[in-house]
């Protein structure tokens, strides 16, 4: 092991903690598992496995590094076994606030070589999940995308009681799984990724709803229209670069009464009644019925391949 190497423990091993632990072992860290749930951890490390290996398919990983990371993966039989030794515990249970206060209290209790405890939360506030803790200062939210072992993008989250110091360690790490961390300076519910997705995913929704556009043509627009602009430079960088030289001044004056118009118009619901839930699940089962499997690694394919892509321009650029 060496000194950029950290012992990694993972506490919930859906496919949250999965990606995770992929990630890990696909970079030699070693990794222990623990599962309140038996079945899942039961299956746990043969679907860690496929995944690591998937990433050397992808490019994203090397098969030696991906060797040395199985081999020194273990499941733990407690989360005593599980969480001593670890110097960076990852909490991946489901997002329930109790749920997590009980674990990050249990974790607490026998993780005393931890630097770091961190909660996968998409939604949930650092400091609500840590208000059972006694050392709050180790503790912060660090959310990362689905699948985690693809998407490079982590969230960290410090709580009021977070130390700062710690913050730039758990960026380092990251940055040793090849993970790009974004600092979210101020706790709202939801984050940053998750209320963008939010609140675009509302409008899909509605757009479907309402008859505008089928399911997979609204897919396409969203994934060959604006994600991919904005995955070339983010939304804020896109309408700065629309108008050329004039900037996002120009573009403001030009078309903020167009936005406008449109922001007017968007959705405003804040929950879907269970026969929006059944008319939209069965639209978009209709859409791709029977082709999970066959989606799932094309998907997969067309993320790496995005990253390849993005990887080598900036190596050019830099």
């Amino acid at each position: 092991m060496t000194e950029a190497q950290v012992r990694v423990a993972i506490v919930g091993t859906g496919d949250v903690g999965r990606g995770w632990a992929a990630l890990c072992v696909a970079q030699g860290w070693p990794v222990a598992l623990f599962d309140t749930n038996g079945k899942a951890l039961h299956s746990a490390a043969a679907d860690i496995e496929t995944r690591a290996r998937h990433l050397v398919e992808l490019e994203r990983a090397d098969p030696d590094d991906v060797a040395i990371g199985l081999e020194r993966m273990v499941v733990g039989r407690s989360i005593l076994e599980t969480c001593r030794d670890a110097q960076w515990v990852i909490e991946c249970a489901p997002e329930d606030l109790l749920t997590k206060q009980r674990l990050f209290e249990s974790i607490e209790s026998v993780a005393g070589e931890a630097r770091l405890v961190t909660s996968s939360s998409s939604a949930l506030k650092t400091a609500d999940i840590v208000a059972r803790c006694i050392r709050q200062d180790r503790c912060l939210i660090a959310h990362p995308l689905n699948p985690p072992e693809l998407i490079p993008l982590v969230e960290i989250v410090p709580g009021p009681t977070t130390d700062l110091a710690l913050v730039e360690l758990l960026k380092g790490w990251l940055r040793g799984l090849d993970r790009i961390p974004v600092l979210v300076k101020k706790s709202v519910a939801g984050s940053v990724v998750n209320r963008i997705a939010a609140a675009v995913w509302r409008e899909a929704i509605d757009l479907v709803l309402e008859g505008v556009v089928d399911v997979q043509d609204l897919d396409r627009a969203v994934s060959l229209g604006p994600a991919l602009g904005w995955a070339a430079g983010g939304p804020h960088l896109s309408y700065h670069l629309a108008s050329g030289d004039k900037g996002v001044s120009g573009f403001l004056q030009h078309l903020l009464k167009t936005f406008e118009m449109i922001w007017e118009d968007l959705a405003t619901w804040t929950q879907l009644e269970p026969e929006q839930q059944r008319k939209l699940i069965h639209l978009i089962e209709k859409a791709y019925d029977e082709q999970v499997d066959a989606l799932r690694p094309a998907r997969d394919r067309r993320l790496g391949g995005i990253l390849r892509g993005m990887e080598r321009v900036r190596e050019k650029e830099s």
